[in-house]
This record gives C-alpha cells, structure tokens and sequence, in this order.
C-alpha cells in the first residue's frame, strides 16, 4: 500500500492478493455504511419534511378557503344591507309627508338631492303610475319624462311580484348605458305607485373595493347566467360574461382554480335579496407571500441540515474505515505471525521422530566411515581395491542425501513465506504433506494412513503452503490423540460449488464442551508440553481467509473428522482435475 495523500488510501497493484482483498472489502463496506447511515439519518427527516411540507399545505390551502370563505359571507352581509338601505331610503319618500300622487318637479329634486347626501351612488329618480307611464323625472336624462316602462323587465317584475320592491340587473336601457334600478311600489287609494332609482354601477364597485381595501382580494358581482354586474374595469366590462361561473346548486361555496399557470382561491355566496351571486378571487402567491417565504426558508434549512449530516457521516466513516483498515492489516500481520509460531511449534512436537529419522542416516555415515578406516589398516587385512572403496562411499553419499532431505522438508515447513494464492491440486498436495517423513513416523507410532481421493477432484485457489499447514495440524492432532493402533483417513470430494477434504481419526474424540473451544487461541486439550493451542486457531483464520470453512464431529472416546470446504474458483489454468 502507498499514500499519495494522508487522508486517502490507494491501493498499489504490486501489493499481494491477500492485501488487494482486503482493500476491497473495506471499500466496499465503507460505501455499505455510508448508504446506511445516511439512510437512517436522513431518510426520516426527508419523510418527515415531506409529510410536514403535505400538511403544511393542506393546512395552508384549508385556511386560506376558510378564510376567503368568511370574507365573502361578510361582504355579502355588506352588499345585502348597502341594497335593503337603498330600498329604505326609497320607500321613506312615500311617508315623507310632502310626498303628492304625483309629486311636483321640485319635490323630486328636494328628494334627490337627500338621497345623494345619504349615498352619491344614486343617479336620478322616477315617479311612475301602475300603466308605466313616468310622470315626473329629475336627473341628467330629461327626456325620460313621460317615458313608457310597461314592456320593461323590471318594471313587470315588480308590478306581478308579491314583493313591493325590486332591484334589477344590469341593463342599458333607454339610456343606452350600463345601469341598474331599485323600484319601490305602493298603494295609494287604491292605485299603485312606484318610484324609481338608477344607481351608478361604478360607484358600486368603488364601495366594493372600499370594503375589501387591503385584502389583495378582486370582487365581482354576476347574475345567473354570469353576466358582470359589477366588475373591476381591469378584469373586464359591465354586461360581459364571466370566465367563472360557480355552481348552480351551491349557495356559498370555495375552489381553488389556476387561471395563467397561477393558483387563485375563488370564493362565492349568492346573495338573497337580488338574484346575484358574489364572487371573490385571491391569488395564493400574492396573498400567502410571507407563509411561502417562511416555508421556502424552512426547505432551505432542512437541504443545509441535511448536506450537513451527509458531510458529516461521509468523513466520519472514511475516519473510521482508514482505522478499521489499520488495523485490519495489522490483525492480519499478527495472524501471520502466530500462524508462523503454530508452524514452529508443530517442528518441536515432531523433535523427537526427527532425531530419529536423522540419527539413521548418520550412524549409517559414522558405520561406513569406520570401515573405510578399516580398510585402510593393513593389520585388518580387508579389501581395500578402489571399487570397494567407492562401494562403501556410494553408502555415505546415500545415508547424507537422506539427512539432507528430512533437513530440507523441515526448513520448508519452518520457513515463514508470504501467502502466494494460484490453483492447486489438493489431492497432489495432501499426497505431498503426509509421504516421505510423516507417512514413515506414522508407521513407526502403529497408525495407519488411509486415503480416499476423488479421482475428478478440480482444481482450487488456494495457498498451498497455508493450506499445507492447516492439513498437517489435523493430523498431528490425529496422530497425537490416537492411541495405537488406529487410523487416519483423509477423503476427498466435490460438488458444483465447493471440495471438501476430511481427515478422520480413531482416537480419544472430544466432548461437546471441548468442541466449543478448540478454535480459542491457545486452548488444547494435550498434555503440557505436547500443544501449543495454537494450531487450530491458525488453521480456521486460514480457511477463512480463503472463503471456506472448517466443521468438526467428534465422539468422545471413539474419533473426531474435521472438515475443510473450499469454494471451487471461477477460473482455472491448464488441467482442471487431479487425482
């Protein structure tokens, strides 16, 4: 491994598999945990500022409704009185006590002027007979005197309702302008009177808009076929239709409609007097300015909170995986030096075969050397011919060979080497670990060495040398745990995924509690001075590491089996199968 920067970790090819694996891992873990912490941490408050931005909306959307809502029911209240004052102000000229049938010119002056000091929004003022003919007229349209109201709208509206007022829509009448009228009619002497009133449309919207000032809210007032009947001139003309039009069965109701991409409330109540409908329309974004704003602070807290958190976990598990990653190196540093230890302590347990096997060759070489010498005494009168002599040398140079190669296979196992993984014949292997100096000291103790290898047993990534180590541990442990005679047999197999190789023995076996415990560290149930403890630790951290597992079944006092299971690799090179 080699850092280019303190804070980074990069990985190095040169580096070996073991170490490039590892790096791997602790990436991959390091994306693992930063997905889940971030999902823990944020996932709720994202769901919660999504369920609290819902509500806020619909609570939002809900007052807003209410709210115009009510504005409406008062500006109606308002409208229904400002038409029922203007029908009493019509009716009081008939219990004026200088009202005539009709009355003079003058005296309809007189009463039109106290009608516009109560409200300028009168225009003129009518007195009419129940033939319809308007007998006296004051206002700016003198030649409606004596004018013909009997095929009027409203003037027959009046005369057959059993109502003695009656306020009409917006017409253009004999003026031939926008305009409406406020009728009264009474009996006198048994004929009926009417007087009327024209009231100026403007002036009525400008009382609208004096009662909504401040309310960002636009008031129109329609009839029910939605013509306008008062209307802000912006929005649109007198006598035009309405865009809206709310629904016919509904007294009071609220919407929310989008007119040009922007949301509006619309409000409307339908007045009782007059066959009108009040219709108020708000603009959300205008209106609520403040509460969005609010609202769009309170998303841009919850964006920082969040990118904050997610810094946060992202440097604290990068921190925490670069540690994790220490000392994962170190860890397996110190397993390799343990497994190191276990290998040495496997060469003292076989101390004593050694000497024996050494000792064989070398009084062979001390026998020999001390013919020779007796060869070359004349008193002993031996053959001493050069072919004899070269007989007697060839015995030497066997007996060395042989020392030389039980020194050997002893500097290999001992030997501390970095793991090297690359497809292997386990069958070639196991033949390898037991022949020779092991297969002969098992002999010796009366232990017989039995094998069964799956002939089509494929190849598998390992390292040989660890894997070695692992398979001499078990039978060492066999071997010491037998008491002769007995047997070990090692068998081999395979299916689609994996290879097993068990070695069973016959010996002593172990009790469930022993089970539990002999992969602990220097945890052995030999006697003191006959195991470390070490070995089985060793091997199970090898078998691992290498993606396999070790099983054990054992029967107290008749045998144990331990079980190797190695994944069968992906990819194989040359003969894929060893007998």
């Amino acid at each position: 491994m080699k850092n280019t920067d303190k804070n980074i970790i990069v990985y190095n090819d040169a580096e070996n598999t073991k170490e490039k694996n590892i790096f791997i891992h602790f990436k991959n873990l390091r994306i693992r945990l930063t997905i889940g912490l971030l999902f823990v941490f944020i996932a709720p408050y994202f769901f919660l500022s999504i369920y609290f931005h819902i509500q806020f909306s619909k609570s939002f959307i809900n007052t807003g409704k209410i709210n115009l809502e009510a504005l409406t029911k008062s500006k109606m209240n308002t409208i229904e009185l400002f038409l029922q004052e203007r029908v009493v102000n019509l009716f009081r000229l008939f219990y004026s006590g200088k009202c005539n049938t009709p009355p003079a010119t003058n005296s309809l002056g007189y009463y039109l002027d106290n009608l516009r000091r109560i409200n300028d929004s009168f225009i003129d003022i009518g007195f009419l007979t129940e033939e319809g003919i308007q007998k006296e007229y004051v206002g700016p349209y003198s030649d409606l005197q004596n004018k013909d109201y009997s095929k009027e709208k409203w003037f027959n509206a009046l005369i057959t309702s059993e109502k003695n007022y009656y306020v009409s829509d917006i017409y253009l009448g004999f003026r031939n302008k926008p305009h409406f009228t406020i009728a009264v009619k009474q009996d006198i002497n048994g004929k009926a009177y009417i007087i009327r009133s024209t009231l100026d449309p403007d002036k009525f919207y400008v009382y609208l808009r004096t009662i909504s000032k401040g309310k960002s809210v636009e008031a129109v007032i329609i009839n029910n076929a939605g013509i306008y009947q008062v209307v802000d001139p912006n929005a649109g003309s007198l006598l035009e239709k309405s865009d809206y039009i709310p629904p016919k069965n509904n007294i009071i109701g609220t919407d929310l409609i989008k007119i040009d991409k922007e949301d509006y409330f619309i409000s409307y109540s339908k007045l009782s007097e007059v066959p009108w409908t009040l219709v108020l329309k708000q603009p959300l974004a205008k209106v609520y300015r403040q509460m969005y704003g609010t609202r769009n602070i309170i998303i841009c807290i919850s964006l920082l909170l969040i990118t904050t958190i997610s810094i946060v976990i992202w440097f604290a598990v990068k921190k925490l995986m670069e540690r994790a990653y220490k000392n994962a190196k170190k860890s397996g540093e110190l397993w390799e030096q343990l497994r190191h230890a276990s290998k040495l302590a496997s060469l003292g347990t076989l101390s004593t075969g050694i000497a024996h096997e050494i000792n064989n060759p070398l009084a062979i070489i001390v026998a020999t050397s001390g013919v020779i010498k007796d060869m070359l005494n004349p008193e002993f009168k031996m053959d001493a011919s050069p072919q004899k002599m070269l007989e007697e040398l060839q015995v030497i140079d066997n007996a060395a060979l042989r020392a030389k190669g039980i020194t050997g296979q002893l500097l290999d196992y001992g030997r501390k080497s970095k793991p090297s993984v690359k497809l292997t014949n386990i069958n070639k292997l196991l033949e390898e670990t037991v022949s020779g100096l092991k297969e002969r000291e098992l002999k010796i103790e009366n232990i017989e060495l039995k094998k069964e290898f799956d002939k089509n047993l494929p190849y598998i990534e390992v390292d040989p040398d660890q894997i070695r180590q692992v398979f001499l541990n078990f039978i060492n442990n066999a071997e010491q745990a037998i008491e002769s005679p007995g047997s070990i047999t090692i068998t081999t197999e395979h299916d689609d995924k994996a290879v097993r190789i068990t070695v069973m023995d016959t010996g002593a076996g172990m009790t469930r509690e022993q089970i539990n415990n002999i992969f602990e560290p220097f945890f052995t149930t030999k006697e003191v001075g006959k195991g470390t403890g070490l070995g089985l630790s060793v091997s199970q951290n090898i078998v691992k590491s290498m993606g396999g597992e070790i099983t054990v079944q054992s029967i107290s006092g008749r045998g144990s089996s331990f079980t190797v299971t190695l994944p069968i690799s992906t990819t194989e090179e040359g003969d894929n199968h060893g007998s």
